[in-house]
């Protein structure tokens, strides 16, 4: 019988959940994900499932320096590479975060978060934990509804961590599809590519990530700097 854990336990380090080594690559690459999965595909999208007020799960508001569990703004994406989903993406804010804090969470539609976290030189990221899921998660539960299926290979791999944005804390927790272990390399690494705020890149450039799906070479190409302050 598959193992039941509906609350994760998560750790420090990812030798507490005992990855293969390309799995830990994925886990422990602090580069923007989105920049990491359009390295292999020749076509990334995201897919927003739910945007919306829900009730946190139950080791997250702790996290996000809520007095317990309360009520916060969700979003529920997949990240697809060349139509096939790799990661499932949870981010959690508090009710009471201001747009001041966090002023493009809420008309992000299908774009990255991703992009604009690591565009944003006010956002700072904190530690990554790791946790391995199982069928009766409710991460896991989205994702088999979301994808239409009645279960994976279990364990599943998660990673988390929080940003930070003057007094605004979020949460972002990535859920990996078995899949994202028969990626291959397309594109050069990313970690070798500009970040979307280095340092001297001119801030006219055209802010990617405004098409539902686009061609993953192109926009390694166009470096964002959709810088909000």
């Amino acid at each position: 019988m598959p193992r039941s854990r509906t609350c994760a336990q998560w750790h420090d380090h990812a030798n507490g959940v005992h990855p293969s080594d390309n799995l830990r690559d994925w886990l422990t690459d602090r580069v923007s994900l989105t920049y990491k999965l359009m390295a292999h595909c020749q076509q990334f999208r995201v897919q927003r499932l739910r945007q919306q007020r829900a009730l946190c799960l139950a080791d997250e508001w702790q996290r996000i320096a809520l007095p317990r569990r309360l009520q916060v703004q969700e979003r529920d994406v997949l990240l697809r590479c060349d139509d096939r989903p790799m990661v499932l993406g949870h981010t959690v804010v508090a009710l009471d975060a201001t747009t001041t804090e966090w002023p493009f969470f809420s008309t992000l539609g299908e774009r990255s978060l991703g992009t604009t976290l690591f565009g944003d030189p006010l956002v700072a990221r904190g530690q990554l934990q790791f946790a391995r899921l199982y069928h009766d998660h409710p991460l896991v539960r989205r994702m088999c509804a979301a994808t239409g299926v009645d279960g994976f290979t279990y364990p599943l791999w998660a990673r988390r961590s929080t940003f930070r944005r003057k007094t605004g804390v979020m949460l972002v927790t990535e859920v990996f599809f078995p899949e994202i272990e028969q990626l291959r390399r397309v594109r050069p690494d990313p970690k070798a590519m500009p970040s979307p705020a280095a340092p001297g890149l001119s801030s006219q450039i055209v802010p990617t990530f405004q098409q539902t799906s686009f061609d993953a070479a192109t926009e390694l190409a166009a470096v964002s700097s959709e810088i909000h302050t």
